[in-house]
């Protein structure tokens, strides 16, 4: 069971044990919310064309953790949510499991997606976390998190919010 948010209806953790994303459900369950988006990030089985048997995530866990916290926070601020809640995996991590997870609740679904894109996009760009992926052919390697050809900046939450808004968006 996950433990509570703390004030301000947050909860922000690394952690070595599994995450379970019905447990970040619940955590942000509220009676206001009319929208909860949920990401997971999970391990795939490729990167950059080789094939990936797994990933090691370390961290500098004081330091991580004050990062994670303040990204709530500020994700919280900024989209009106009524909760957030994130987990982020250390340690190693076969296929298919879960790397992070984040649940954000909010009045409209617009908001609740804008805010779980910023907080998974400044937590790649922002929070000490590496990743060395092991292969196929059994070797090693240190990934730059903040490479991926996908990662979009706060302004792209940001304008996936006005566009939501500007086209009426009224709602789950």
């Amino acid at each position: 069971m996950i433990a509570p948010p703390i004030a301000g209806r947050i909860h922000a953790t690394l952690q070595s044990r599994s995450i379970d994303p019905a447990a970040l459900l619940r955590a942000v369950a509220d009676p206001g919310a009319g929208a909860t988006a949920l990401f997971l990030g999970t391990v795939r089985n490729t990167h950059d064309g080789r094939p990936v048997t797994g990933i090691d995530y370390h961290a500098y866990s004081g330091m991580a953790d004050r990062h994670l916290h303040a990204i709530v926070i500020e994700a919280s601020q900024r989209y009106g949510a009524c909760a957030i809640a994130v987990e982020h995996r250390v340690g190693y991590l076969g296929l298919g499991e879960i790397s992070v997870a984040i649940a954000a609740s909010h009045e409209r679904r617009a908001p609740a997606f804008a805010a779980a894109r910023y907080v998974i996009e400044e937590i790649k760009r922002r929070v000490p976390i590496w990743k060395r992926e092991h292969y196929v052919d059994g070797t090693r390697e240190w990934v730059d998190p903040t490479r991926d050809a996908g990662a979009a900046t706060p302004e792209t939450a940001n304008e996936l919010l006005s566009t939501a808004v500007s086209n009426g968006e009224r709602g789950a």
